[in-house]
């Protein structure tokens, strides 16, 4: 199945030169986001995680389904505020100068975490997760994106890890 076709970009948003991708029109094709999922869950096994987690919202999206698809766990994180009880925190190394949270004991020492998001551009969210994930104990075994925007670094800022992206467009 050619996924790419049921992206939907969207040009100049969210603002002129940014070209969007848009990602609502795959997931609300049944058969496509099963392709998918299935798809990523496949090229995933080898990586055995424990846990999936997911730094941003739209991540959960394809997180979440691939977690339940391959039988382990799902962790989110968050921006600060969003989440109870004792949360662990790191500023991201993005333009954005946005800060996540997890909270402390969803990740434990050892345990093995595939870290999962919607998207790959310039990386920054990832190895923020990757860094958080670390500090508590984790072992990142690999990121896997449906959509990478190649070009803008992302890939290469994640080179410590086993990178699996889906779809691919040319920046």
């Amino acid at each position: 199945m050619d996924l790419i076709k049921k992206i939907r970009v969207v040009p100049d948003y969210p603002q002129e030169g940014i070209s969007y991708k848009d990602v609502s029109t795959l997931i609300r094709d049944p058969e496509s986001f099963r392709f998918a999922i299935q798809d990523l869950s496949r090229r995933c096994q080898h990586a055995a995680p424990d846990i999936i987690a997911c730094a941003k919202a739209r991540g959960l999206m394809i997180g979440a389904p691939l977690a339940y698809l391959m039988g382990v766990g799902l962790v989110v994180m968050r921006r600060p505020g969003n989440l109870p009880g004792e949360v662990f925190s790191l500023q991201q190394e993005l333009e954005f100068g946005d800060t996540r949270e997890v909270i402390k004991d969803s990740i434990a020492p050892g345990q093995r975490v595939l870290i999962v998001d919607e998207l790959l551009a310039t990386g920054g969210t990832s190895v923020t997760a990757a860094k958080i994930i670390e500090k508590l104990g984790g072992i990142v075994v690999g990121t896997a994106f449906l959509i990478e925007i190649t070009g803008l670094g992302g890939r290469a800022r994640l080179k410590d890890y086993d990178t699996i992206s889906l779809i691919q467009y040319n920046y």
